[in-house]
């Protein structure tokens, strides 16, 4: 039994360690952007069946919803894309870039996906404790900010661009 299990565990560590050396960080991001999203369309079910609410047409709705992330995230990625090649072949401009709008984007989703699952938890009767609300929100605040910062804006810049 215990070979076994030692057999499993080196064939989960080489498929990790494999996996990880194929896509790096990056592909785990998404790995666990794909799994949030998951969590958060079956607790969203689940709570709709609790309160006796199930809609086909908003179950529709949430796949869209879904859906349009899904091209959010490429976009995002091409526009990283975009940005390493246009900067890696501009000789007057020597600025590395390896790609960091998408895994901000990421990480908001993320954040995102796991406040809303946090949301329907609550509407299954399980309680939420407020430092996990408040560090949902901390997290994508920062995210926000971390997305904001690229770009050189300050709350100064998004105040103006409020008032237009």
């Amino acid at each position: 039994m215990e070979d076994s299990l030692n057999r499993l565990k080196v064939w989960f560590s080489t498929v990790l360690g494999i996996l990880t050396g194929f896509w790096g960080w990056f592909g785990w991001l998404l790995v666990l952007w794909i799994v949030c999203m998951i969590a958060d369309y079956i607790t969203g079910t689940l709570a709709a069946v609790k309160a006796g609410e199930w809609s086909s047409k908003v179950a529709r709705e949430g796949i869209w919803h879904k859906l349009g992330m899904v091209f959010t995230v490429v976009l995002t990625a091409l526009a990283d894309l975009l940005l390493q090649i246009v900067l890696e072949h501009m000789p007057i401009i020597n600025i590395p870039f390896a790609g960091v709008l998408c895994p901000v984007l990421l990480v908001w989703y993320v954040v995102t996906e796991i406040g809303s699952s946090a949301e329907n938890a609550v509407a299954m009767g399980a309680p939420v404790p407020a430092f996990v609300e408040k560090a949902l929100k901390k997290a994508k605040d920062m995210a926000e900010k971390a997305g904001e910062s690229m770009l050189g804006e300050d709350e100064e810049d998004d105040k103006e661009d409020r008032k237009r």
